[in-house]
């Protein structure tokens, strides 16, 4: 059973040993009321058995006396006091905490609290009259529980008022947490205390331990910790640098400028961690408008990103409403959050057409760095006259295709297929197999879904029906032949048929790739195809026969007449275009 000394006929039950301080003849108990069994911590002074003289009883008993008329959450409470034939003994209330001194961990938010706690206690024991000065701060005297209630223990230091407060003929207090003019034996100020405060929350912040906090001293007694906190917040770094400042000076003058110089932002400096670095936009149109997610993210625990948005003027861009601008937004403009998706959205409709515009938004946030910028480019859609117009290659390989399919086609039904001479039979089994090949390629082309497809196919459906209708003429001129000339016929023009469907598909396709009208594709690609078949025509029989001469005449006019529409309207859109961009911004 341990040795504790026994105080039950003053009332109180010794339970364990707390602390001690043999040296100076403290010695802390956690002791019981005999009666109602309440907590207490009992503080043993023991003047006999030490090197301690008796004449420090006096400068006790006004520290107990103060501590009488202390009244704060924070401060254990005076409970009782008694002397004994060891010395004296203070009683107070107990407090289930652990000082700061042992092995635990905080969050940056409760290292926050724990500071505001303790400068709190400042507060309140700088505007006792006369102020007290507790000349102790330190890790082991600032006791914190489950709860983060903050409590501030062990005056046996303190020293209320002037007179005795400031000067000592002996230097009280802790290495590594006593400010230079304490460790000197000058006058004390109520900056004095900070400089303990701000030595503990080093300790708290960069892991040191208590009996290390000396190695962050240099020779000049400035304190060095910067380098081991930096993920710290820049204004809380400054903040520390104060309270720990060599001169009593350059610290904060008291408890109340402290707290109140005390930074709002988070201990932990928030990062931005952007989805891209930069924004590349090409419009293909000219009034067109372009949207690009950005995502912003922060991987910092305990800590919350918020900013804002902003737009950098540029020369050439027009006066606008203040947090507006004339071609991009963003939204949302404000966040707070660590995750954020925005949307930044480019109007190229009041933008010069081929050209390249490069613009700068900057992301401001409580993290640090503070500002983040980014550029926009955008590259504005191409002139008109720019445009590679791959139409007239979808249309020339359209008409000779069908004029070297059509000759084909003749020669073999006219000169090898058919053996008796009989050309009108086979002409209208081709004639019957071509609709059918078109009408297949065109059933085919439909079966895709696309716009494209689609037009195509009635394209291929028109031609189909008219041959069909020459075929069903045909028929009216046959009195007699051959089943196998019209299928060898049928055959050939099949596959013709669906060379020809998929041709005229393409070259639909083509068309509506340069945003030409769907009815106006159609007669361009009919006229294409009948004008290709015409020359064929014109090849194999002659080319002053007078129908093929009609055909042809009939033909180019329609086609060139259709052709001649696109340059005339090219060129009065570039006019357009070109008087417009006089309205329009520049890059």
């Amino acid at each position: 059973m341990a040795n504790f000394p026994d105080f039950k006929e003053y009332g109180y039950l010794i339970e364990e040993e707390l602390g001690c301080n043999r040296a100076g003849g403290r010695v802390t108990y956690l002791a019981r009321d005999a009666l109602n069994h309440q907590p207490f911590v009992l503080k043993q002074f023991q003047f006999a058995k030490t090197q301690a003289s008796w004449a420090d009883f006096d400068a006790y008993q006004r520290e107990i006396e103060v501590l009488r008329s202390l009244n704060h959450p924070g401060i254990p409470r005076y409970v009782d006091g008694f002397q004994t034939d060891e010395g004296f003994c203070m009683v107070q209330d107990y407090k289930p905490a652990v000082s700061l001194s042992a092995n635990r961990s905080f969050s940056p938010p409760q290292i926050q609290s724990i500071a505001i706690a303790v400068l709190e206690i400042l507060v309140y024991l700088q505007s006792r009259i006369p102020p007290v000065i507790h000349r102790d701060i330190k890790p082991d005297n600032i006791l914190v529980d489950d709860d983060l209630n903050v409590y501030l223990v062990d005056f046996g230091f303190a020293r209320v008022g002037d007179g005795e407060v400031g000067v000592s003929s002996v230097v009280k207090g802790t290495l590594g947490f006593m400010p230079p003019e304490q460790l000197f034996n000058r006058t004390l100020t109520e900056a004095s205390d900070l400089y303990g405060l701000g030595m503990t929350l080093v300790c708290l912040l960069t892991g040191t331990k208590p009996d290390d906090i000396g190695d962050l001293v240099d020779i000049s007694y400035r304190v060095k910790f910067k380098h081991l906190v930096p993920k710290i917040n820049i204004h809380w770094v400054k903040w520390l640098e104060r309270l720990v400042e060599t001169r009593s000076k350059e610290r904060y003058p008291n408890a109340v400028a402290a707290l109140q110089s005390m930074p709002s932002c988070p201990l932990y400096s928030p990062k931005v961690r952007l989805s891209q670095s930069s924004i590349d936009l090409t419009a293909s149109r000219s009034n067109q408008t372009l949207v690009q997610t950005l995502q912003v993210s922060n991987p910092v625990p305990d800590t919350e990103l918020q900013g804002q948005w902003e737009i950098l003027s540029h020369p050439s861009d027009p006066p606008t409403q203040e947090g507006s601008h004339p071609w991009i937004t963003i939204e949302p403009n404000v966040f707070r959050g660590n995750e954020a998706t925005f949307e930044i959205t480019v109007d190229a409709s009041r933008l010069m057409t081929d050209h390249l515009y490069e613009r700068t938004i900057r992301l401001t946030t409580n993290a640090l760095p503070e500002a983040y910028s980014l550029s926009i480019k955008l590259k504005t859609a191409p002139l008109l006259t720019r445009q590679k117009q791959a139409y007239w290659r979808s249309l020339g390989l359209l008409f000779f295709a069908m004029m070297f399919l059509y000759r084909s086609v003749y020669w073999l039904v006219g000169e090898h297929v058919v053996l008796d001479g009989n050309l009108a039979l086979a002409a209208f089994g081709t004639a019957a197999g071509t609709a059918g090949g078109l009408e297949v390629a065109a059933w085919a082309l439909a079966s895709t879904g696309s716009m494209s497809a689609n037009v195509g196919a009635v394209a291929g459906a028109i031609v189909g029906t008219l041959t069909l209708l020459s075929a069903w003429f045909m028929a009216g001129n046959i009195n007699s032949g051959s089943v196998a000339e019209i299928l060898l016929g049928c055959g050939i023009g099949l596959v013709s048929g669906w060379i020809s469907g998929i041709s005229l598909g393409l070259a639909v396709d083509a068309l509506l790739k340069e945003r030409f009208r769907p009815n106006f594709s159609i007669r361009i690609v009919l006229l294409t195809a009948f004008l290709g078949c015409a020359v064929s025509l014109g090849l194999t029989i002659g080319f002053f026969q007078p129908v093929v001469a009609l055909s042809m005449l009939i033909l180019g006019i329609g086609l060139v007449s259709h052709l001649i529409q696109v340059p005339l309207y090219r060129a009065k859109a570039i006019s357009k275009q070109r008087q417009s961009q006089r309205y329009l911004i520049r890059p």
